[in-house]
């Protein structure tokens, strides 16, 4: 019998209509990935690892699932082509209509040639840091042993985060 697991996802673009774009990737992650358990509010942010004029939208979702991690990332990487997700493989970090990325699955820790669990950028960044936070502070990171309270409080990173109206 498989089993239901928990994935922690990110979604978040900074291009074109990207309320639409977040309220669509919930839709199709439902019908395709899981039922949503809780989702965190939506927040804005400045683009982190580049420039860009565009802030960004992002929003944490956890997923119950019995797909497998591998199988998870391809339905993600399907769902971002879905929403007008078109990747230039020549730069690391740019705009997007949608980007979703596996913060965690369960408590696993996992390394593949395509895939890092949990997410090896979590402690660095507050945009991913601040709706996590909201939703499930006292959950503890499988490697650090942090709780992801612990981890807003230490992350160095200045870039303003704020719920979106």
């Amino acid at each position: 019998m498989i089993e239901w697991n928990n994935a922690i996802i990110i979604g978040g673009g900074n291009l074109g209509d990207r309320m639409g774009y977040l309220i669509e990737a919930e839709r199709i992650i439902s019908t395709l990935i899981g039922s949503i358990q809780l989702k965190s509010g939506v927040y804005e942010s400045e683009s982190w690892g580049f420039e860009s004029d565009d802030s960004f939208l992002n929003q944490v979702f956890v997923v119950r699932t019995k797909l497998s991690p591998e199988f998870l990332l391809d339905k993600l990487l399907t769902i971002e082509k879905m929403l007008g997700r078109e990747r230039n493989l020549e730069k690391s970090y740019q705009s997007r209509t949608m980007d979703l990325d596996i913060l965690f699955y369960n408590e696993l820790v996992y390394e593949s040639n395509r895939l890092i669990i949990p997410h090896p950028r979590i402690a660095e960044r507050n945009f991913v840091l601040s709706p996590l936070v909201e939703i499930m502070p006292n959950f503890i990171h499988p490697i650090t042993g942090f709780s992801i309270l612990e981890m807003i409080k230490r992350c160095n990173d200045q870039s303003i985060v704020k719920v979106y109206e």
